[in-house]
């Protein structure tokens, strides 16, 4: 397994689930591939639910999602907050529309329903949000991780290691 030279982006903001967002960008890093966090601030620290802190590395409006190859949005009670930016949306939007992989677990299906992106696509989040999901117009599954062409989705911090080998072959493939 190799991503060297593939560039991921991960979307972070306050109680963010630790193991949801840490998990994926060690596992990505240890593949070769470089992660950047990108927050409503740059250079600032966020505080997990459980107090692990994570700093983010650019803002929302300073990347250009034509550089990067993923992104991955973590769970927890951040995307609540972040899919209240127009410029999340727009970048999830960016890899939905060029089939770049997008990861996603626990609630952060509700970025990508606030994306506008699930009608039709085959999902798994934590079961709390599968109606949000399912009226979106997405089909819900509850599997630890569902895979439908470039969206890899999981439920919740358990099924990490199944969602990781599954975003790491998506990633590898395109």
């Amino acid at each position: 397994m190799s991503l060297t030279g593939k560039k991921v982006l991960s979307f972070v903001s306050d109680d963010f689930e630790d193991l949801e967002l840490w998990y994926p960008i060690l596992r990505l890093r240890e593949a070769g591939t470089i992660v950047h966090l990108i927050a409503e601030e740059a250079h600032h620290k966020y505080i997990g639910k459980y107090g692990v802190p994570a700093e983010s590395d650019f803002t929302f409006s300073e990347v250009n999602p034509e550089e990067y190859d993923a992104v991955v949005v973590p769970g927890g009670w951040s995307p609540d907050k972040l899919r209240r930016f127009p410029e999340v949306l727009s970048i999830v939007r960016h890899f939905h529309e060029n089939k770049k992989p997008i990861g996603q677990i626990c609630h952060a299906g509700w970025v990508l329903i606030s994306a506008g992106i699930l009608d039709g696509v085959y999902v798994t989040s934590t079961p709390g949000i599968k109606d949000d999901m399912t009226n979106a117009g997405a089909i819900w599954h509850n599997k630890p991780v569902v895979v439908d062409g470039h969206i890899v989705s999981s439920r919740r911090p358990p099924d990490l290691p199944d969602y990781l080998k599954e975003l790491i072959k998506v990633i590898e493939s395109k």
